[in-house]
């Protein structure tokens, strides 16, 4: 989601604009997402050794524990299927220490404490993965819902965030078909914990045109044709009775005539499958009640991807995390 010439153009302009501001008003960048377990605990090691080195055996033994699975999450996770242990401990132990000393000086040790918390999600959600069932799910929304929460308390009562990610996401689950799974997302988790009346959530549609993703989790992306939106679905509806693009916003009472409807809203996430049109790839959704607004564009362009490195040469991938 992140590596595209479009993200490079916002912090081109996120930069030119914090230059311009006081340091007290400057945004931040953030990932909210479990996906760079390795990379976070790299980082926690890193930092330690420079600002708090008496902590740096406890780090190198949560890397320890994970070391064996050579930086392969599936390989952990299924490791903690067949036999009876895991990194937990360790990392509960990493993250109550880098905890403590955030509380004394938020500042200074913010950024090890946000990576220490990404190590301890991750952790859990591959283990939780592991065992199958959708709790894996839910693990990884309360973790991004935790991260945001906590991003706000560190920038200050007066704070604000866009948080970016996907529709299945960012869209209140009550009004969709997963609760009938028992999915929990961001979006509900947001308005349950702000209230509905501080929080707004947008999603985001097409009829057709084309979507950089991947076939698999961890699969090479590619640029994919999006196909036309399917018979009575949202995007079928809206190709015929909205402009090419359009924005709409919804009334808070959630009485917005067709909008109060249940109707088939097409997901496209990391992967996608465009053959599995007629039977999957879409979400039985009451659009005003998912949404506080939504963004309309009837034929959608792919972004251009950053130029890839060779996989010799590349590090270790990690799949895309909701920014």
């Amino acid at each position: 989601m992140w590596a595209n010439e479009e993200v490079v153009d916002f912090t081109r302009w996120l930069r030119r604009r914090n230059s311009r501001a006081d340091e007290e008003a400057r945004a931040g960048f953030h990932g909210l997402d479990v996906y760079s377990l390795w990379e976070s605990l790299r980082e926690i090691l890193t930092w330690l050794r420079e600002h708090d080195p008496e902590q740096v055996p406890v780090a190198l033994a949560a890397y320890r524990c994970f070391q064996p699975y050579d930086e392969d999450a599936q390989q952990y996770a299924l490791a903690t299927r067949l036999v009876p242990t895991n990194c937990e401990n360790e990392v509960v132990d990493l993250l109550v220490g880098l905890r403590e000393r955030a509380a004394a000086d938020g500042a200074a040790h913010f950024g090890a404490w946000q990576n220490a918390e990404i190590v301890a999600g991750a952790e859990r959600y591959y283990r939780t993965m592991a065992r199958g069932g959708r709790e894996s799910w839910n693990v990884r929304d309360r973790h991004m819902d935790d991260t945001l929460d906590r991003l706000l308390r560190h920038y200050g009562p007066d704070a604000k965030a866009v948080v970016w990610a996907h529709n299945t996401h960012v869209g209140d689950a009550r009004a969709t078909d997963m609760v009938d799974a028992g999915e929990i997302n961001i979006g509900q988790l947001a308005r349950e914990r702000y209230g509905a009346d501080q929080v707004v959530l947008v999603g985001f549609g097409t009829h057709h045109g084309t979507v950089v993703a991947g076939d698999a989790w961890g699969a090479p992306m590619e640029v994919m044709e999006v196909p036309p939106g399917r018979r009575h679905s949202l995007e079928e509806v809206l190709h015929g009775a909205a402009p090419a693009q359009a924005l709409f916003v919804f009334p808070r009472d959630g009485r917005a005539d067709l909008l109060t409807h249940e109707l088939d809203h097409r997901a496209i996430g990391v992967v996608y499958h465009p053959a599995r049109e007629r039977w999957g790839n879409y979400v039985s959704t009451v659009l005003g009640q998912r949404y506080d607004a939504f963004c309309w564009i009837d034929e959608s362009q792919a972004v251009q991807p950053l130029r890839v490195l060779p996989a010799s040469l590349a590090e270790p991938e990690t799949y895309p995390s909701g920014v």
